[in-house]
C-alpha cells in the first residue's frame, strides 16, 4: 500500500493537546496457544517464539504502563501461560500497582501454577469459552477434550474464590447455544458472562463465510440475553456485544483510536488496537526503542486516527463524530479499502447496504466446517 492511496491525515489548525493517560494494556505475551480458534483475532502471520519479548522487557513495559497512568492489564496472547515466566511477569505487574487480568484458554494450567498466579497477585481470570459442550468447543477450538479441560478449571479457580468471567465469542457454529453456556456459566460459578458475538479480524475474517449467523438468530440471542439478565439478576452479570455487520451505527472501537487504550504484541510492537497492524502503511513503534509515554503521546500510528482531524465525510460533519470517533479504521479498510472511510457498520456509510448483503449472502450459505482455516503458524 502506497501513501497515494493512504494519504497522512492533515494537521490541526490548532496544536493538538496532549492525550489522556491509558486506562488498560493489554499485553499480548505470545502467539503460542494450544486452541486453534477459527474466529481467533490475532494476525494471520503470528509472532513466533523466537521473536517474543523478554522478561526484564516486559517488566519495563509494565514499570511504564504504571508510571503512565494505566490501571488495568490484560495478561493475554495465545495462551499466557505457554511462557515460562508468566507467574514472575504477574507479580511484577501486580508490585507496580496494576490491576491484572489473565485472558486464558484454561488448558495446560495446573493447579500449582494457578495457586502460583494467585500468589504473585493475579486479580481476575477470564476463561474463553468455545461451547456449551465437548462436541461445538472442538469443532471451534480444533482441540479435543478441551471442554472438560475448561470446565475443571472454572471450578479449580471458582474453588480459590477468586472472580471469574468467562468469553463466550459467538458465531454461526455455537449461535444456537447461547442459553446453554449462560446455563453453564452459573453451574460453573462464573461472575460474568461476556456474550461478544465475532468481530471479524483475523482469522475470523477468513473464516467469516463459515462463521456469519443469520439476522434472525442474532435477534433471537439478544432476547435470551435480555430475559437471561432479569431471571440472573444477583446470580451472572451478563454483557454482551452484537455484530457489526447487522447494526445500524459503529461501536466505539477500543474506546477510540489511541484514547483509551494501547495493545503491545509479543514481538514488542504497540498498538493502537490489537488489529491495526492491518493498516500497513502506518509506523508502529516498539517498546524495544521507545518508552510507553514516547509511544503513547507521539508515535506515528497512535497520531494518524486519534481525534476527528483526520475525519472526511461524511464522519467530519456527523452529529455522532464525538460519539463513536467514525467506528473501526481496521473495518474500514477490511471492507472499503480505506481505513478513513467511515466504518460500513454505520448507517451513512456508501458501503452500509454492502455489508447487510455480505451478511446476508453468507449466513444463507451452507455452512461447511471441514472448509474453515484453523489458526495456526504458518510453514515458512
Amino acid at each position: 500500500m502506497n501513501e497515494a492511496v493512504f494519504p497522512k491525515p492533515a494537521a490541526e489548525a490548532v496544536e493538538r493537546p496532549a492525550p489522556q493517560p491509558p486506562l488498560g494494556l493489554l499485553a499480548e505475551l505470545t502467539h503460542r496457544c494450544p486452541l486453534r480458534c477459527t474466529y481467533c483475532s490475532n494476525p494471520l502471520e503470528l509472532d513466533t517464539r523466537s521473536s517474543e519479548l523478554d522478561t526484564e522487557t516486559w517488566k519495563r513495559v509494565f514499570t511504564e504502563a504504571a508510571e503512565l497512568g494505566v490501571i488495568h492489564v490484560h495478561l493475554s496472547g495465545g495462551e499466557p501461560t505457554a511462557r515460562k515466566d508468566i507467574v514472575e511477569l504477574t507479580r511484577h505487574a501486580a508490585e507496580v500497582g496494576l490491576y491484572t487480568n489473565l485472558i486464558t484458554s484454561g488448558i495446560g494450567v495446573s493447579e500449582a501454577q494457578l495457586d502460583a498466579l494467585f500468589e504473585a497477585g493475579c486479580d481476575h481470570i477470564q476463561l474463553s469459552m468455545q461451547g456449551a459442550d465437548a462436541g461445538v468447543t472442538e469443532q471451534v477450538a480444533g482441540y479435543k477434550g478441551g471442554f472438560e479441560k475448561k470446565e475443571a478449571f472454572a471450578r479449580a479457580v471458582v474453588a480459590r474464590d477468586f472472580p471469574l468471567t468467562l468469553n463466550a465469542v459467538i458465531h454461526r457454529m455455537n449461535i444456537h447455544q447461547v442459553p446453554d453456556m449462560i446455563d453453564k456459566a452459573v453451574a460453573f460459578g462464573a461472575k460474568r458472562l461476556e456474550i461478544a458475538h465475532t468481530q471479524y479480524y483475523g482469522w475470523a475474517l477468513k473464516n467469516r463465510a463459515q462463521l456469519m449467523p443469520a439476522r434472525e438468530d442474532v435477534d433471537r440471542t439478544i432476547g435470551e440475553v435480555e430475559s437471561a439478565r432479569e431471571r440472573l439478576k444477583g446470580t451472572l452479570v451478563i454483557d454482551a456485544v452484537f455484530p457489526d455487520y447487522y447494526a445500524k451505527y459503529p461501536k466505539l472501537c477500543n474506546g477510540g483510536w489511541g484514547a483509551r487504550t494501547l495493545s503491545v504484541t509479543p514481538a514488542g510492537k504497540a498498538l493502537p488496537c490489537h488489529a491495526a497492524e492491518t493498516i500497513e502503511h502506518l509506523e508502529f513503534w516498539s517498546v524495544r526503542d521507545h518508552s510507553l509515554a514516547e509511544i503513547w503521546a507521539s508515535s506515528p500510528a497512535f497520531e494518524a486516527y486519534r481525534g476527528t482531524a483526520w475525519m472526511k465525510e461524511p464522519c467530519r460533519s456527523c452529529e455522532r463524530r464525538h460519539v463513536d470517533y467514525g467506528g473501526c479504521r481496521c473495518q474500514a479498510l477490511a471492507l472499503t479499502g480505506d481505513p478513513a472511510n467511515a466504518d460500513p457498520a454505520c448507517v451513512k456509510s456508501d458501503f452500509h447496504e454492502r455489508l447487510g448483503e455480505i451478511a446476508t449472502t453468507e449466513a444463507s450459505t451452507v455452512a461447511d466446517p471441514g472448509a474453515a482455516t484453523y489458526r495456526g503458524f504458518r510453514k515458512r
